[in-house]
């Protein structure tokens, strides 16, 4: 096996036991079993489960971040918007994820959670560090669409927002299995992300 195949498998290995069992309950001796390499291997290619970690998050944030920033520029450049629109600029490049695994979109949304569930401190630190000029954008677009809320405001509707978003894309699969039965309804995955913009636009926007 090459190095590469190993490193691979380390990583497609991780990211599921990550986000199926969270950052502190995913043993890097679960992680390796997994993968069928041994635990050196870990140490070799990331040195450590935090870089791991990293790595992990990383293979998605790369493609991820870039495209959202190139959407909220284009966005801010207009003299005005609706939340709405704020939103819709995640959604090309949340699905542009499906280019690493089909189900792209909800393994990273979950490994996002598991960041903020799990209080991986050092891994909030890595996405600022990385992509802060990409998160200040954003913060920029939702006071630009939203200019009442107060920076408290702020903070408080988009930890919600991201709750919702999660445990949304976590159920993805019940979801659209009871939309068909009930309603005969069929949606894929960026169909049911397109559902909830205007219910998150309606919360981060309302008036207190």
């Amino acid at each position: 096996m090459s190095k590469k195949d190993t490193k691979q498998k380390i990583l497609d290995a991780a990211e599921v036991l990550f986000a199926e069992q969270g950052f502190n309950d995913a043993s890097l001796r679960i992680i390796t079993s997994t993968a069928d390499v041994n635990l050196a291997s870990v140490n070799y290619h990331f040195g450590s489960k935090k870089d791991l970690i990293k790595a992990v998050m990383d293979r998605y944030l790369s493609i991820f971040m870039p495209n959202v920033d190139d959407a909220l520029q284009r966005l801010l450049q207009e003299p005005d918007f609706r939340l709405e629109q704020v939103f819709e600029c995640f959604v090309a490049p949340l699905m542009a994820l499906t280019r690493i695994k089909r189900r792209g979109p909800e393994i990273f949304i979950q490994l996002l959670g598991r960041g903020y569930i799990d209080n991986q401190g050092f891994l909030r630190w890595f996405i600022v560090n990385h992509y802060g000029q990409v998160l200040e954008h954003f913060s920029q677009a939702i006071r630009k669409g939203a200019p009442e809320l107060s920076a408290s405001d702020v903070f408080w509707r988009l930890h919600f927002t991201l709750g919702t978003v999660v445990f949304t894309m976590a159920s993805s699969d019940a979801l659209r299995d009871i939309a068909q039965a009930d309603f005969n309804e069929e949606i894929d995955v960026e169909g049911l992300v397109r559902k909830l913009i205007p219910y998150l636009a309606s919360g981060v926007g309302a008036r207190s």
